[in-house]
Parts: C-alpha cells; sequence; structure tokens
C-alpha cells in the first residue's frame, strides 16, 4: 500500500450543491477547487472522487446521465493539469441500504484496491457528516469538513473550499 490519496466528495466540495446536479449547465465548481486539487497533487496525492449519487436510485437521472457529466468534469480538471485517477459512486437511493453509500466502507474500499492506496496516509474532504464518518469508519487518517457549521469530529474545519485551499497552498502542511 504505497499511494496516498484525497479522497474527494463531489457535491458541495467540487460543484456547488443545488440538489441532484445532473447535468453540465447546472455544474458550477466551487470556488477554490481547482486550488486545492493542484496543492494536493504536487504534495503526490492521487485524487479519487466518492460521491453519493441517490439520484440515479431515485430516478431523478440516469447513469448515463451522471457518466456523462463526470466525464465532462474530469476532463475540466485535465484543462487545469489536475488528474483525477478514479471516481467512485454510489448509485443506490438510502433505503437500499447498501455497502457502497457513505459512510459505508465500499467505495473506500474499491479505491484501495484498484489503486494501492495507504489510507493511513491519506486524507478526506467533505461538507457533511457522512463524509467525515467514511473516514473515520475506513481508516482514513485525517477528515476535513467544509462548511458554517463545522464539524466535531473533522481533524480539520473550514468555511469554505477557497478558504481550505488558501490554508493548505500557503501552510506547507502537506
Amino acid at each position: 500500500m504505497n499511494s496516498k490519496a484525497l479522497f474527494i466528495d463531489r457535491d458541495g466540495i467540487i460543484n456547488q450543491d443545488f440538489g441532484y446536479v445532473s447535468s453540465v449547465e447546472d455544474f458550477k465548481f466551487t470556488d477554490g477547487i481547482f486550488d486545492l486539487l493542484t496543492c494536493f497533487a504536487r504534495a503526490g496525492y492521487i485524487l479519487v472522487v466518492v460521491t453519493n449519487q441517490s439520484g440515479i436510485g431515485r430516478g431523478y437521472y440516469s447513469q448515463s446521465d451522471f457518466e456523462f457529466l463526470t466525464k465532462w468534469m474530469i476532463e475540466r480538471f485535465a484543462e487545469h493539469k489536475i488528474e483525477i485517477k478514479d471516481v467512485f459512486f454510489c448509485p443506490h437511493a438510502p433505503e437500499e441500504q447498501c455497502r457502497c453509500r457513505k459512510p459505508n466502507v465500499g467505495m473506500v474500499e474499491s479505491a484501495v484496491s484498484a489503486h494501492n492506496i495507504n489510507v493511513n496516509k491519506s486524507w478526506m474532504i467533505g461538507d457533511k457528516l457522512s463524509d467525515v464518518q467514511l473516514a473515520r469508519n475506513s481508516g482514513i487518517s485525517k477528515a476535513i469538513f467544509i462548511g458554517v457549521q463545522g464539524s466535531e469530529i473533522a481533524d480539520l474545519s473550514f468555511d469554505s473550499v477557497r478558504v481550505c485551499a488558501d490554508y493548505f497552498c500557503a501552510s506547507g502542511v502537506l
């Protein structure tokens, strides 16, 4: 297990969360996301998206809609010389009680297996308690919470992705 990773939630971290974002027209990158991911990538972290997409299971949009938007998103990152190593998603509605829906560990286990990731050297960033719980449940060493409410169980908390990016890019913590 050699690779260290930044596990990234999508809605609310990569893009503004307007609720069930499923099209390019509704996708707005958060301020600071390109800077933040560049800092982690330069520090040797691979970038892995882990995202609950219950809109698929609820019938709000199709898996092909999600895949199209994901491909588009990855291309935008590539234009900024940022490589998203992989995207893992849970398409299930919450009542299905699957193993992959955060805070369950299925997506992280798949990423670890696919990319030889050492969770003890990795970080998770999210805007929901389930993201921080995923980090704890899967052994990811550090959890970052984004949101004005903060999270007492996260290692670090920031009001916004921009503030988080400014901290990591200036601090040399990585």
